[in-house]
């Protein structure tokens, strides 16, 4: 790894820290927004941890040194006359109970736009700090999926016995950076234990909130960490949106045409697990254009009508 400025400057320990092996060695799970999270599965996870279970803050990054404003510019509130608030964004490091109140640590925020050597290193710091055993990324890719499927994930690690026997999903590929790969792999050459989650979203739904896939996310978390999570309240959502779109799917002959194509296609593989999805070697992939603005439409409204409920 290049040499980089003192991380230890990218970040704020908080007061009231717990002494040498309060925590044992805990599982660090981190979620960055701002790459891909297709169905907002990520956030989903990330929001529930920390509404259904305890926790405190550990540490704090310094946002001003790592993000872009003007490429994604926080929300202000201007009421009347004046300016009222700023949304400013937050990068830190919670410690979390989970229900059996067994510790474990979650680095929640947006994606560092710079510095992403810094931020790993910094990153390292703090899992040698508070003895990480194992950490873990989150996010969500878009799939040509069915709804109707059990969410599959993409799982992947440092060392391949991490994982255990799991479904190779995709093969060999080149993909864009980013922050929450580049911190697996340099805690991976580190001699850290990392791995990551990668939720398969079905890919006419990437832009409505899928919470079963956050389900799975955390259930996944929960597996490979040895940790007790919650996930009805994710569950009871995933359920009523899913009835939602399977009546909605179910009036649109076209689109349960395509959705039938797709389940055909994931039987297949999961039959024989022979062959990459993102291949496209087996059937040729419909579109997500393919399923309609109709769906698109109806999801939006879903989204809306739900956050006036909440």
């Amino acid at each position: 790894m290049p040499p980089v400025l003192d991380p230890s400057d990218l970040y704020t320990i908080e007061p009231d820290q717990p002494d040498a092996g309060d925590l044992g060695s805990p599982v660090l799970v981190h979620v960055l927004s701002g790459f891909l999270d297709a169905g907002q599965a990520g956030r989903l996870a990330a929001e529930h941890l920390l509404g259904t279970l305890r926790h405190r803050t550990l540490a704090r990054f310094d946002v001003d040194q790592l993000y872009d404003y003007r490429a994604r510019r926080p929300p202000m509130t201007f009421a009347g006359d004046r300016w009222e608030a700023f949304d400013a964004p937050v990068l830190e490091l919670n410690e979390v109970l989970d229900t059996s109140g067994r510790p474990f640590l979650l680095l929640t925020g947006p994606e560092p736009d710079v510095q992403w050597e810094r931020f790993a290193a910094a990153v390292g710091e703090l899992v040698d700090r508070f003895t990480v055993r194992l950490t873990i990324g989150l996010h969500a890719i878009p799939m040509g999926v069915p709804h109707t499927r059990p969410v599959s994930v993409t799982a992947h690690a440092s060392r391949p016995d991490i994982l255990g026997d799991h479904t190779q999903w995709i093969g060999r590929v080149q993909v864009p950076g980013n922050a929450t790969s580049l911190l697996e792999f340099r805690l991976g050459e580190r001699g850290h234990d990392a791995a990551g989650f990668a939720a398969h979203v079905p890919h006419y739904l990437t832009q409505t909130e899928w919470p079963e896939a956050a389900s799975v996310l955390v259930s996944s978390v929960a597996r490979l960490g040895d940790l007790s999570l919650p996930t009805a309240e994710l569950d009871a959502d995933a359920e009523e949106i899913r009835t939602a779109v399977a009546e909605q799917v179910e009036k649109q002959p076209e689109v349960l045409a395509v959705v039938r194509a797709l389940e055909e296609q994931y039987d297949a593989f999961t039959g024989a697990q022979g062959r990459s999805l993102l291949t496209g070697e087996q059937v040729e992939l419909p579109t997500a254009d393919e399923l309609g603005a109709e769906l698109e439409r109806f999801l939006a409204e879903e989204n809306e009508r739900r956050g006036r409920e909440g």
